[in-house]
């Protein structure tokens, strides 16, 4: 068993195997159901959560960990989060940021409501709509400045890209401060979701 679980590779490989198998047990007890809409509406859902999981989950780890620590480690040692860790969890973030927002985006055309909830629901007055259109907005500003704000000044900050160091200082404080608008705008964005599966 350690075997397996001192494997990243080898645990998420299982994982899905678990996932499958329980996938088809309740497939059987439930005497089957078709491949519809419906069922790749249940895939691409499933597929949000995981993801969305990953990109919130590493969100509070830089809010909640990272940042707030770093002062607190030894010079001599911060190459090691700045390095290999930093630059290993922004490639998770910055991919579960896009994969959460195509894969919500596909299921709110699947089930309907991509044009009504990116209105706002203007119009048709759908509170559900109005709902997880806020969400998806919020989703979306958010996934912008992962992509356009706090990756380009990461890559500065951190060394990948070479510049001036006052330049990188600049890019450390400008990433920071949007990742932390990230943060800010996290809470309205998963309340305005599970509003809208949960309250209409």
């Amino acid at each position: 068993m350690s075997n397996l679980l001192s494997s990243l590779p080898k645990t998420v490989h299982i994982s899905l195997i678990l996932g499958i198998i329980l996938f088809l047990g309740l497939f059987f007890q439930n005497g089957g159901f078709e491949f519809d809409t419906l069922f790749w509406s249940w895939i691409f859902r499933y597929i949000h959560v995981v993801v969305g999981t990953m990109w919130i989950g590493l969100l509070w780890y830089f809010n909640f960990v990272q940042i707030p620590n770093m002062p607190k480690i030894p010079d001599e040692q911060k190459p090691a989060i700045s390095k290999v860790i930093a630059p290993a969890a922004l490639f998770y973030f910055r991919w579960a940021a896009a994969l959460t927002i195509l894969s919500g985006l596909i299921v709110a055309y699947l089930n309907g409501y991509l044009h009504d909830a990116l209105k706002l629901s203007y119009g048709s007055g759908i509170p559900k709509h109005t709902a997880i259109g806020i969400g998806m907005w919020l989703g979306i500003i958010m996934a912008f400045n992962v992509w356009f704000v706090i990756w380009p000044n990461q890559k500065r900050a951190l060394g990948i890209i070479e510049c001036e160091p006052e330049i990188k200082a600049k890019s450390a404080k400008t990433a920071m401060l949007f990742s932390r608008t990230n943060a800010l705008l996290s809470l309205p964005m998963l309340l305005s979701m599970v509003a809208a599966q949960n309250l209409y």
